[in-house]
């Protein structure tokens, strides 16, 4: 009795292939939190902190710009879904990566950093956050208008989210042992409201881009080549 083949799957080479481009940084990454047991101590906390958080947001940026160009693979192709659903599903799955990427480079930057616990999971939460809204952010404007907003649109966000960090960190300080001091109202003013209109404008331009097969560019390119 013959069992019949199971479908092919585009996605895993996709995906793979996205893992694979992506993999290099993500040594690199390592490579740095290691180096980072060689520098001399004691670090003041605060401007540790915000570099720290700084570089791994730099990180994400340059790994999604990497990647910008995996938007034009074929996604999810075995699951009968729209084109567009299978676009959004795609991008996703290249958020995913970006974010997994940065979040195990801020784990290992924390612990070379000897950060205290606490402020480790400040940092992961922090850079999480900035990296899958950033990687979004991009992605959606490289679909929209192309490479050049991309990069404007990721870059924006860093700023406005490292600033917010930032500017907690200024107000509210560090405990007694140099971690985070959580001041729930100070959250809501400083911090919530930056992180609210990163993840509006993120989600939003990641569904609208989804209805964009190419950036700008191969769209005119492929204009120009049918006249």
């Amino acid at each position: 009795m013959s069992v019949p083949a199971p479908a092919a799957s585009t996605t895993a080479p996709a995906l793979e292939a996205a893992v694979v481009a992506a993999f290099p940084y993500l040594i690199g990454g390592l490579a740095a939190a290691v180096a980072l047991l060689l520098v001399p101590g004691p670090w003041d906390v605060f401007p540790k902190f915000v570099i720290q958080l700084a570089g791994l947001v730099l990180l994400g940026l340059v790994v999604t710009t990497r990647l910008l160009g995996f938007t034009r693979s074929a996604w999810y192709q075995f699951t009968g879904w729209s084109e567009r659903a299978k676009r959004l599903a795609g991008d996703v799955s290249l958020v995913v990566v970006v974010t997994g990427l940065v979040g195990l480079v801020t784990l290992a930057s924390s612990a070379a950093l000897r950060l205290e616990p606490s402020l480790q999971f400040l940092q992961l939460l922090s850079a999480l956050d900035i990296a899958w809204a950033g990687a979004a952010i991009m992605i959606g404007a490289y679909r929209l208008w192309g490479r050049g907003a991309a990069l404007v649109g990721g870059s924006l966000l860093g700023v406005f989210c490292v600033w917010s960090i930032w500017n907690y960190l200024r107000v509210v300080g560090f405990n007694d042992a140099d971690g985070w001091l959580l001041e729930g109202g100070q959250v809501m003013r400083l911090v919530l409201p930056f992180d609210m209109m990163a993840a509006v404008v993120a989600i939003t331009l990641l569904v609208v881009g989804s209805g964009r097969a190419e950036p700008p560019a191969q769209r005119t390119a492929q204009a120009s080549d049918q006249s």
